[in-house]
């Protein structure tokens, strides 16, 4: 939980697409701290997942941020939030593995997650996708624009 009454918090909006699922994916995050904004994005032109991008786009704005941080992160995945609200810590406990001792899905992705929540204090909450929220609309609009950079054929528009 984030202490309200120390530093002002960075605001992170993130959210991940994909161009069929599974296909070629984005991830689009936008970080605020005071008046400063950062947009950040990226594409990955092979198959992958939508909740490989939505792990993705916290852990590239938790890893872009420069020192340890008090953090308010939105999300629209609720894998994502559940993951890290609930999961997490019984995963970790069970040498990442299910409660069905299934080997967990994406722990690349969700390793590196818990190593970059652990440099900050985070305070995870889930916005509802694609109802209006203009951060989550902007976030979204990166990670659609990962997508495209990232299908993109040599010399062609994006």
């Amino acid at each position: 939980m984030v202490d309200q009454d120390s530093e002002p918090a960075v605001e992170i909006y993130t959210d991940g697409a994909c161009s069929g699922n599974p296909g070629p994916g984005g991830w689009g995050a936008v970080l605020r701290y005071g008046r400063h904004e950062k947009e950040l994005y990226g594409g990955e032109a092979a198959t992958t997942t939508n909740n490989r991008m939505e792990l993705t786009a916290p852990i590239m704005a938790l890893e872009s941020l420069k020192r340890s941080s008090v953090v308010r992160l939105y999300t629209d995945s609720t894998y994502v939030r559940n993951g890290v609200m609930s999961w997490l810590p019984r995963w970790k406990a069970n040498g990442w593995r299910t409660s069905t001792r299934e080997p967990v899905k994406n722990a690349d992705l969700w390793r590196r997650l818990d190593a970059a929540i652990g440099r900050h204090q985070v305070e995870w909450l889930w916005v509802k996708g694609h109802a209006g929220n203009p951060d989550n609309e902007r976030a979204d609009r990166l990670a659609v624009r990962g997508v495209r950079e990232a299908t993109a054929a040599p010399g062609e528009p994006v």
